[in-house]
């Protein structure tokens, strides 16, 4: 990931060093940054809901006895997962109007 990062950010230092081009392209980043942050989330988020959500539905076939309890669990590990990709939804969006760096 650093290295993408490198990649791209190293044409930036091959532009002409004017103040007003430098911030609009750090806001540029910032919101196709902000961009990829929520669609990698959301992904990844998903795939481990669907992980917990096959893991809970086996235990229950295995011993019904326990669908009580498996189901609290899950519902507990499904709302951690959301909330952190609410908190990247949350910081795109301040990214996206709010504008961190003043043009």
């Amino acid at each position: 990931m650093a290295l993408v990062a490198v990649v791209f950010a190293s044409p930036l230092h091959a532009q002409e060093a004017t103040a007003a081009a430098g911030r609009v392209e750090v806001v540029r980043w910032s919101i196709i940054t902000a961009g990829f942050a929520l669609a990698i989330a959301a992904a990844f988020g998903a795939m481990s809901q669907a992980k917990g959500l096959s893991a809970a539905v086996e235990g229950i076939a295995r011993n019904p006895s326990a669908a009580g309890e498996i189901r609290g669990n899950l519902i507990l590990g499904l709302v951690l997962i959301e909330s952190l990709v609410i908190y990247v939804l949350l910081i795109s969006l301040i990214l996206f109007f709010v504008k961190p760096f003043p043009v």
